[in-house]
């Protein structure tokens, strides 16, 4: 039982909170932030698991599934950087 309170860091005289947050507490934490992360950046239909990398054009973050456009090819970034690079269509 010793064995498991000293690697909980319950059995420090310096304060048993301060041993708990250096120790397991902050394992807790390095484990949890990847959840955190992965959280902030998922889709944002209900239920849905994927990572959202793509925005629509109501600011949501959605997954490529749930995104209301086409899939992109290659033809559509190229007339999308044309138009950016010269907007008023001269040559």
């Amino acid at each position: 039982m010793h064995g498991l309170a000293h690697v909980l860091g319950l059995d420090d005289p310096s304060g048993r909170w301060y041993l708990w947050w250096s120790g397991f507490g902050a394992d807790l934490g390095l484990f949890g932030a990847p959840l955190v992360m992965w959280r902030r950046h998922n889709c944002e239909v209900y239920g849905c698991w994927r990572i959202g990398r793509h925005t629509t054009t109501a600011g949501h973050r959605v997954c490529r599934r749930h995104h209301p456009d086409d899939h992109l090819t290659r033809h559509h970034i190229a007339r999308a950087h044309q138009a950016a690079a010269d907007p008023d269509g001269s040559p």
